[in-house]
Formats: structure tokens, sequence, C-alpha cells
């Protein structure tokens, strides 16, 4: 072991988090409706599945982007070559713009301070390589994505220390738990160089209020931080209250000379919005030129390649493509999330009011054994065992409470959601039958050890007025 880097042999991968480890036993076992009906049902994985028709749809009809052709000439050559680490031009326009357009149009970025990555997991690494230096640290609300203990960490020694946000406010953002987190890291010896938060969340599927965004703003400006905003899933808000781009408040505030301006960072995906996970399609926004040049130069550890480029720029050009997508893509993913709500109710099961995002923050604390994380653990393991159901336990993200999990909707379809809410209700019905009869039995004990000592007593009763006589 001493041939090999610390790295290699260290823990810090995050890859034995219960996130992970649902996705290994869902893999052993996957559910097919007919080759598998028995096996276990993924809802642990945020893809969205419900709209593949539609660009499927836009290829069908636009032979000349799906083929490498321009104007019925091949161009595959000219994208087979060597193509350096700016990205084309026509991609970077067409990805801006449609940003904006997910964004009401209320903001616009300029294409020249976009840098092109593998996916949002390589953009956040990247930001953590330009804005920090191992060992220091950026503060996170929680829950969070688990992905992140990965994404931030493990190669770039890079701490996390915890907003503590609670239900007793929908896990909002507060001033004294920013502060108390920022006092937790001082109190660590950790310098912090930023805050990072995800909008729309992940995993509660909510939008932040502007009264967050400003709190955050405001906070970054007084400790002279920075703020990364994940916003790769801006473009699944389906419901009020809409989503408000971190972007859109510095501007609203006329902040675009002051230093804070460049301190804010978004990072930015197709894997969500437009369901294309495998694409690897990532972007960095920062209207730093400095993080811009340098996030540019780390890119060609991660590029996305130029076949995905000129591909994706004919479609989101397509505005007739782009404005049909988003409004039939937020239809469906509304219809999903009301049906998993509609089973969960009928389960007895609750959730965190959501309006965006692929999946619901789940309250199971009623079905806990006790409120430890021991216990959600254990209900987890028979959800996912028993029930044959994948979802993610609130201490993979770091909850602060047992007994919360993240359910996803979006990358099963109707009638395996169905399978999955009956599942499920089968379960809770069957938790609650084991309560009563264990109740029962308690009663019935109860009752015995008082008849017990009751006759008990009225012996003791009986032989000492004979002993008196």
């Amino acid at each position: 072991m001493g041939l090999l880097s610390r790295k290699v042999t260290c823990n810090s991968h995050g890859q034995d988090s219960s996130y992970f480890l649902g996705w290994q036993e869902y893999e052993k076992n996957p559910y097919h409706e007919v080759n598998n009906p028995q096996g276990i049902i993924q809802m642990g994985l945020a893809e969205n599945q419900l709209s593949f028709d539609l660009p499927e749809s836009w290829l069908a009809k636009n032979a000349d982007a799906a083929g490498f052709k321009r104007d019925g000439q091949s161009i595959f050559k000219e994208l087979a070559l060597f193509q350096d680490y700016h990205g084309l031009p026509a991609f970077k326009k067409a990805l801006v713009d449609f940003m904006a357009e997910i964004r009401g149009n209320k903001v616009t970025f300029d294409p020249n301070h976009i840098v092109l990555t593998a996916g949002a997991t390589s953009a956040n690494e990247t930001l953590m390589f330009c804005l920090a230096e191992q060992g220091d640290a950026f503060l996170l609300p929680t829950p969070y994505y688990p992905g992140f203990d990965r994404d931030l960490k493990w190669r770039t020694g890079v701490e996390i220390v915890p907003i503590q946000c609670t239900s007793s406010n929908r896990f909002q953002i507060t001033a004294p738990a920013l502060e108390e987190a920022y006092q937790q890291a001082q109190r660590k010896n950790l310098r912090v160089k930023g805050v990072l938060v995800t909008n729309p969340s992940n995993p509660l599927g909510t939008t932040m209020r502007r009264d967050e965004l400003d709190l955050l703003i405001n906070f970054i400006t007084d400790k002279e931080i920075h703020l990364i905003s994940d916003e790769i899933y801006s473009g699944t808000v389906f419901s009020s209250p809409g989503f408000v781009s971190i972007m859109e408040v510095l501007k609203d505030r006329s902040l675009e000379q002051t230093p804070v301006w460049e301190r804010v960072h978004i990072v930015y995906s197709l894997s969500k919005d437009l369901g294309l996970p495998g694409f690897r399609v990532g972007a960095i926004y920062s209207n730093d030129p400095i993080v811009v040049a340098a996030a540019t130069k780390m890119s060609s550890f991660g590029l996305v390649s130029s076949q995905t480029q000129y591909l994706l720029s004919a479609m989101l050009s397509d505005k007739k493509f782009t404005k049909e997508y988003m409004a039939k893509n937020h239809k469906r993913l509304q219809k999903q999330q009301s049906k998993l709500v509609s089973g969960l109710e009928k389960a007895g099961i609750g959730c965190l009011e959501s309006n965006a995002g692929l999946f619901c923050w789940v309250d199971m604390r009623h079905l806990l054994s006790s409120n430890t994380f021991e216990a959600e653990m254990e209900l987890w393991k028979r959800i996912v065992y028993d029930v044959k159901l994948n979802i993610s336990p609130g201490s993979s993200c770091h909850c602060s409470e047992p007994g919360w999990f993240r359910v996803c909707f979006a990358n099963i379809s109707e009638d395996t959601l169905k399978v999955a809410m009956q599942r499920l209700k089968s379960f809770v019905d069957s938790v609650a039958i084991n309560n009563q009869s264990h109740q029962e039995l308690k009663n019935s004990r109860k009752k015995f050890r008082t008849k017990w000592v009751f006759r008990l007593s009225f012996q003791s009763f009986h032989d000492r007025e004979q002993d008196e006589r």
C-alpha cells in the first residue's frame, strides 16, 4: 500500500453512505413489471424520465443536428478533431439564453462568463479548487445532497460545516443558524471561504424565498466570503412560488459595481432540467474574470464533447421546442408529484409541501421505534429489504432530525409509482397492526398485574383479619 497515494487509500469518498448503499441493493435486484415484479423499485435516483419523448421527437424532425450535418453536409470531421477548452460559441450562447428563459428572462447571462464542465459534479469541484485551499470550509444548509461530501471534499480537501435547519420553519435558513455555523468553523480553526446552497433545494424540493436570498447576500457581504448557488433544478419548478435566481436578486439590489458581485457564482446543468444526465453537460457562471479564466483551464480535465455541444446548441436554439418542453415538462412533474403525495397520504404519511425538483421530503417520524438515527436506519433497512423501495434516509443528507426521507418520483412510470405506494401502504398498515397488538398485549399484562396485585392485597387483608380473630 505504500506505493499508492493517500487519496487512493482514504475513505473520504462517501461511497459507504446509505445513499449509495441503497443504489447497490437496487442494482442487485432491480424491479421490472414483467421480468422481476418483486424487485426493488428505485426511488433514490433524482432523474427526470417523464419527458424523454419530447427531445426524441425533436431529433426525429431535425436530421441534420442528429446526424452531425450542417445544411445537409457532414461536419463529422470538424467535430471529431481537437477543440480547445473554451467550448463552441454557438452552444455557450444557446445555453445562457436557455438559462435566461427558465428565469423568465428577468436576468440575462454573458456567454463570456460561462465555463463548460462535464456535469454539475465537475462544476462544483472546480469552484472549490478556485475558491478555497485544502482545510478551508464552506457552509451548507442541512439537509443537503449526499453527493456533496464527495464532490466538494474528496479531492479538494475542503471541509463542509453544516448550517443546521429544522422542520420548525420548513428547513429555511435563518440568521442565527448562519452565524452559529460560521462560529462553529471558527472554533475548529477553519477558515470559511463561502456558503453553498441548492436552489431549488435537493432534497427538499422547495425554492428559496427572496428574504432568504437577501439574508445570504447580506451575510457574505458582511463576512467577505463567496456564495455558490447551485441552480441545476431551476427548470423543474412546477408550481408557485416561482424560482428566483441569486443573479436576479443581485441585479434588483443594484450590486453590479460592488465587491460582492464577483463573489457570487452559479452552477448549472442540463441533467435535471432537460433530463440528460448521461450527456454530462454542466456549467459555471461567474462575474469574476479570474475565476472564469482559471475554471476554463481546469475544465480541460472534464470537457463536454464537441458532438454533444453541436447537437444541444441546435436543440436549445429552437425556441419553439424549449418553450413547449418546459410547459409540458412542468405539467408532467406536477402530475407525478401529486400522485406521490396522494399515495403517501393514503398510507398515512405526510411530506414537506414542495413546488420543484424530482423528489419529495417525506416525514416518517411517526414510524420510528424511537426518536434516534439508529431507529431511522432500522426503518430504512426494512423499507429497502422488506418493502423493496430504495429511498434515501435523511441522515445521508445530514438532516438534524431523524425520520425524514427523500423519495424520488420522476424516474419511474405512473404504474410503477402505483405499485410502490401499494407496497408502502401495506407496510404502514402492518406496522400499525403490530403496534396495536403490542399495545393490547401491554394493556392485558397491565390488567393482569393489577388483578394479581389486588388478589394478593385481598388475600393479605383476609389473612390478617383471620389472625386478629
